[in-house]
């Protein structure tokens, strides 16, 4: 369940006891040594023991505040007083609190009504506002589920990301789409459930390809009657609630006795089903026979960097996993890392019954009960010893040790680029952040432009944009990219007009995908927004005959210039390139595609799905509709003269 209001702000509350501090001024020098650091450390100190005269002996949420208004770190405590007065001792701190106490200029603080509540609270805050020196979860996409959608007389099998929605089943989660997929291509051949869209399924008279290949089977043109049709969507549900066993034995029983009737037709459709619902289990790999449903988290540590893999099991198989390489401090200790990520993970995210954990956790029995009161269920969190647990955990240890050796090989090769790239085009340091652009159209239709952001982890996924073009409809290209480009900026102000919360990611480096002509576009809008001597542009042209090699970078101030065919850097530029490119072209056919697909009977008041197929039906298509005669459409069942009327104006404007 959803984390209710149960905070209140504590500035200014009434004084409460608290032990004596010492007196900075009064320590011994070698405590305290007399530097600019250590004065920057006592004014922190200082803060901090203004806040803590008024904080009371309850649990809560802290915030550690710099000059600048960023949220440095966000921390809960069973007892705000004791826990903020230990930062106020300043003294027998790591460096890393040390160097965080140093940039304090204020605190703010929410009371909570219990521990647990503080744990839940904290964990939103961290994923809200990034504090700097807090274990950040990277990458935080949602997890692709399997939906049957029972709001409909032929539930539909599909892919879904999301809220649920209403009548919908959902089974999951899955480590990514892929598994999704492979998973829905089989279920297809085991049980035969439709996957085309509400709008597709009204409009056929005909089965689909589907149908043919025995993927499908054809609800929408009636060669499954109801009743059987909503056996087999009970069978797949079942299938996927882990009750796999009992439906091969079933459907076992049931090719046995179609062979011993002679009816050989419908026991190799048995057959075909049974090998499908096999070839699932067999593609899983690993298939705990000691647990149902449970999420597994495995740490390895190496050089201050952390990888997190996390598997996921439900309905006794394995649905996939995922690796994550969470932000935090060098010295920061194993446990420390997973708990914090853990806490992050789970928000908004389903919890399973059971999670099993690489290292002994301080905090397990508060994080569970955190997760119990956020599930509504009881949740086991456990270190497991011994057994085939042990064995789940082991596999996901040796997993994130791999990842996190190919990772650290291909962060090592991406600094060596982005120190390349910045000796290249005259950069002070290399780029933490590089936003890359491209738009993409067919003669100005569905025209989307599209950002894509690198730096020194790859490409971040999660900052990539997209923007529907809405003012620049016609052909030009220059005025697409001016649109995008006075968004874009228009919202970088704004977030840093507004101020508090997440700071704007401002870019290092703007890549356009373009020329000369292209760059002075960008230019323009930097200018009026006034931020051309903010930002560090660059347009990559095609070289002739656009073949990769010749590319002729143009940067304001400079004269065009081209570096060698096997440069590196030069290499590293068309990967970004391309990545922007597949990313516009992928967000202009999810446009196009969504267009084709949409029936323009659907915007007509008054026909639903019933009406719909009377139309097509009688006149196979919707412009067989749009061109059909007023009398016509009175003659089709279930249309009045009204709706009739309505039709035949709609087609004609």
């Amino acid at each position: 369940m959803a984390l209710a209001p149960v905070v209140a702000y504590v500035r200014g509350m009434a004084k409460a006891d608290s032990r004596p501090l010492p007196d900075l001024a009064a320590l011994p020098a070698d405590a305290v040594p007399a530097s600019p650091r250590s004065r920057s450390l006592r004014q922190g100190v200082e803060v901090i023991q203004d806040h803590l005269k008024r904080l009371p002996g309850k649990p809560g949420v802290y915030r550690m505040i710099g000059a600048d208004g960023e949220v440095l770190y966000v921390g809960k405590a069973k007892s705000l007083k004791n826990r903020v007065a230990g930062y106020a001792r300043g003294i027998g701190h790591t460096n890393r609190v040390t160097r965080m106490l140093q940039l304090v200029a204020d605190m703010e603080f929410v009371v909570t009504r219990t521990e647990t509540e503080a744990l839940l609270l904290e964990a939103n805050l961290i994923k809200r506002l990034k504090p700097r020196f807090n274990v950040i979860l990277r990458d935080d996409k949602s997890f692709p589920f399997i939906a049957i959608r029972r709001g409909h007389r032929a539930p539909q099998l599909a892919k879904h990301r999301g809220a649920r929605g209403p009548g919908d089943d959902l089974f999951g989660p899955f480590a990514s789409a892929w598994a999704v997929n492979r998973s829905l291509t089989t279920l297809q051949k085991a049980f035969l459930l439709r996957s085309c869209s509400d709008s597709v399924f009204e409009s056929r008279s005909r089965p689909c390809m589907l149908h043919q290949i025995k993927r499908c089977a054809a609800p929408c043109v009636d060669l499954v009657s109801p009743a059987d049709y909503g056996a087999l969507v009970d069978e797949a549900a079942a299938f996927l609630r882990g009750r796999s066993a009992d439906l091969q034995d079933r459907l076992a029983d049931d090719m046995h006795a179609a062979a011993e009737a002679l009816d050989f037709e419908k026991a190799a459709r048995l057959r075909d089903r049974i090998r499908a619902l096999a070839s699932i289990k067999q593609a899983q790999g690993i298939n705990p026979q000691s647990f149902q449903e449970a999420d597994v988290f495995a740490l390895a540590l190496e050089g201050g960097v952390s990888c997190i893999q996390v598997f996921f099991f439900r309905a006794g198989q394995n649905w996939g996993n995922r690796a994550y390489f969470p932000r935090h401090d060098r010295d920061a200790e194993p446990a420390e890392i997973l708990e914090a990520f853990m806490a992050q993970f789970y928000d908004g995210k389903p919890v399973p019954g059971l999670i099993l954990t690489s290292h002994e956790l301080p905090g397990a029995e508060l994080l569970a009960e955190a997760l119990s009161l956020q599930a509504g269920s009881r949740i086991e969190l456990r270190m497991p010893q011994r057994g085939e647990k042990k064995d789940v955990v082991d596999h996901a240890r040796t997993n994130a040790r791999e990842a996190l050796g190919r990772k650290l090989a291909e962060s090592g090769t991406q600094t060596r680029l982005l120190e390349g790239l910045a000796e290249v085009l005259g950069l002070e340091a290399p780029p933490g952040r590089i936003e890359i652009y491209d738009n993409s159209h067919i003669q100005g239709a569905h025209a989307v432009g599209a950002m894509v952001v690198a730096g020194p982890d790859g490409f971040e996924k999660g900052q990539y944009r997209k923007w529907t073009i809405k003012e620049a409809q016609s052909n030009d290209d220059f005025a697409m990219m001016r649109e995008v480009f006075t968004r874009r900026f228009a919202r970088l102000l704004k977030d840093e007009d507004d101020g508090g919360g997440e700071a704007p990611a401002w870019p290092d480096l703007i890549v356009i995908d373009g020329g000369e002509q292209q760059l002075a576009v960008v230019r323009d809008v930097a200018r009026e927004a006034g931020l051309e001597d903010e930002l560090v542009l660059a347009a990559v042209a095609k070289g002739r005959d656009r073949d990769a090699g010749h590319e002729q970078i143009h940067m304001p101030g400079k004269a065009p210039f081209r570096m060698e065919r096997n440069h590196p850097v030069l290499y590293y530029i068309q990967r970004l390139r391309d990545e922007a490119h597949r990313f516009a072209v992928g967000a202009h056919r999810q446009k196009r595609e969504a267009a084709i697909s949409k029936n323009p009977l659907d915007e007509i008041p008054g026909i639903g799905p019933t009406r719909k197929k009377a139309l097509l039906s009688r006149f196979g298509s919707a412009r067989g509709v749009a061109r059909a005669a007023l009398s016509d459409l009175r003659a089709t069942p279930g249309v009045n003269d009204e709706l009739a009327q309505r039709i035949f104006d709609y087609f004609r404007g």
